[in-house]
């Protein structure tokens, strides 16, 4: 069980419906998609070509951003509103998915890049769960 497993599991009043293992695996997926997609930022700007890798720069962190905050909203469940969770969802699945295919541009090249591809598959795929089990 991981930490954020545990801490849904202390949370004391009903999660309204949401599935608690879905809800902590997007948590989790979308903090380590943050994480990863500033280090891919970061090793993008390290490289000799760096010019050419601008606009793979610009969507890591923006992924980045969109999924931090999409994992601290969802670590917050009091007075939760369903609406607006959908709605950072589906932005954090489209950032993702953005993200992913503009590193796969450059993923043959760059290690780095093909490993944010696929964190940014997995945390769109995890928002894509959530999403389902909430319909």
């Amino acid at each position: 069980m991981t930490h954020v497993s545990s801490m849904l599991e202390t949370y004391p009043k009903d999660l309204a419906g949401v599935d608690r293992e879905k809800l902590a695996a997007c948590i989790a997926a979308c903090f380590e998609c943050a994480q990863v997609c500033t280090a891919c930022a970061d090793a993008c700007l390290a490289e000799d070509m760096v010019a050419e890798l601008r606009t793979c720069i610009r969507t890591d962190l923006d992924c980045a951003y969109i999924c931090a905050a999409t994992g601290a909203v969802l670590t917050r469940q009091t007075g939760a509103n369903p609406t607006l969770l959908r709605s950072i969802l589906e932005a954090c699945q489209a950032a993702c998915e953005v993200c992913a295919e503009e590193c796969e541009r450059h993923a043959e090249m760059h290690e780095h890049c093909r490993i944010c591809a696929e964190a940014c598959r997995r945390c769109a795929l995890a928002c894509a769960d959530l999403l389902a089990s909430m319909a």
